[in-house]
């Protein structure tokens, strides 16, 4: 064998090397990438195949807002298959969920999260000034995100949910369920319970901003209460009906 092959096969097994004990804080940096400097990893132990952190979701500022427990376990022989499989669990008491990565994109399945609703105003920063309460359940039964579609569906609720704006807490319980049919998402928001009675419907095409539209019925006995926060968000078309439309 020729001395430069025999060169070439020594860098590839010191490279795999270096690789295999990359430490976990290697997985940061790819964090912060990805979602420009909203999560971070930190207390990270651990490789880069095998480790544990706190992952946390920050506000523009830079501030740490929520923050989940997070362990990871990936299958190096996968990229040569060109993709990068694992498990990651969130939060001590969950369960592993399996992860593909690719150069197409990313699929999860029979995922559960759950997350104070303060996190709602981290990923979305106007809503941060509703001083939003609750706790909100993700369930991702399949999903497949590419650069141009997205195919699966999830469901979120928001359980006791909640404003530093209205003495009436809870408001109620409410759910969206996400359905992804390749170029575009449709969504469906439902009330489960409340006072608050929140209906609407809307979709989310590839490359473009949602096109949602949500109706919120209040009781004449709680407009009172509730009316100076709907205010705020949505447009009064008619005594104790609201109507909020994001596009």
């Amino acid at each position: 064998m020729k001395r430069r092959h025999l060169a070439a096969i020594g860098l590839a097994v010191y490279a795999a090397g270096i690789i295999a004990i990359a430490p976990a804080t290697l997985v940061d940096a790819g964090l912060q990438r990805m979602s420009r400097g909203k999560l971070h990893l930190v207390e990270a132990h651990g490789t880069l195949w095998s480790g544990s952190g706190r992952i946390e979701m920050r506000d523009p500022g830079g501030r740490a807002g929520v923050a989940k427990s997070l362990a990871w376990r990936l299958q190096p022989e996968s990229l040569l298959r060109g993709q990068l499989v694992g498990e990651v669990r969130l939060d001590q008491s969950g369960k592993f969920f399996p992860v593909t990565l690719s150069l197409s994109g990313i699929e999860l399945a029979n995922a559960d999260i759950s997350f104070p609703a303060t996190a709602l105003g981290l990923g979305m920063p106007m809503l941060a000034p509703l001083g939003l309460t609750g706790e909100v359940l993700l369930h991702i039964a399949a999903l497949s995100v590419e650069r141009t579609q997205v195919q699966g569906r999830a469901t979120l609720q928001w359980r006791n949910a909640g404003s530093v704006f209205t003495p009436i807490s809870p408001l109620g319980d409410y759910e969206l369920n996400f359905d992804g049919d390749g170029a575009s998402v449709q969504v469906l928001l439902h009330t489960l319970q409340g006072p608050l009675q929140l209906d609407g419907k809307g979709s989310w095409a590839i490359g473009a901003s949602p096109d949602f539209l949500a109706i919120a019925q209040v009781p004449p006995a709680q407009l009172e209460q509730l009316g100076p926060l709907l205010r705020l968000i949505a447009v009064e078309r008619a005594t104790g009906r609201f109507e909020l439309q994001l596009k």
